[in-house]
């Protein structure tokens, strides 16, 4: 035990380097989403993220937009915590036959105009869940889906460019809420 303890004393942890920041992109990444909601909405995007049966990996990568690094709550971008708050519901993992309901409710609870995106590549068509006998499917398969954003688990900044051109798309006409 003496050993392990002084041995970990004097070894450098086992972490990897942090990728190179690009903050000035991040930055004018979200102030364009920001202004995008405004000009669609009147108003700050408010998000409602929704795990569907992940494995938390795009869970992960969405709170990261909240971390001190990104904190897109500074551009407008704010996650709530109800349905009947929310413009977007940010949908992660297949949909298991225990959330196909819950998923359904969510839906409907959230006002119009409403726009759901797929988060990653399990909710485009269950990834690799896909067939399992507890999974329904992709998000897809039990609501409208807006907008898909692959990648397991997507970046927080291919979130970001996702809901940039969702909002871009909803400007000229191409998505009706």
């Amino acid at each position: 035990m003496r050993k392990l303890l002084f041995g970990s004393l004097f070894r450098r942890p086992l972490t990897e380097q942090a990728p190179p920041s690009d903050e000035a992109a991040v930055t004018e990444l979200a102030t364009a989403v920001g202004r995008a909601a405004r000009r669609r909405l009147g108003r700050s995007l408010s998000i409602r993220e929704v795990d569907a049966g992940s494995c938390n990996g795009c869970e992960l990568e969405i709170h990261a937009l909240n971390n001190a690094f990104y904190d897109v709550e500074r551009f407008g971008l704010r996650f709530v915590a109800s349905p009947r708050h929310a413009d977007v519901l940010m949908v992660t993992g297949p949909v298991t036959k225990n959330m196909r309901e819950a998923l359904e409710r969510t839906y409907q609870a959230t006002p119009d105009p409403k726009w759901v995106i797929a988060i990653g590549d399990c909710a485009r068509d269950g990834g690799c869940f896909a067939g399992s006998y507890a999974v329904v499917g992709g998000v897809s398969d039990v609501v409208p889906v807006d907008l898909h954003i692959p990648g397991c688990p997507p970046t927080p900044t291919a979130m970001l460019q996702g809901l940039l051109a969702l909002l871009e798309r909803v400007d000229n006409g191409g998505v009706t809420p």
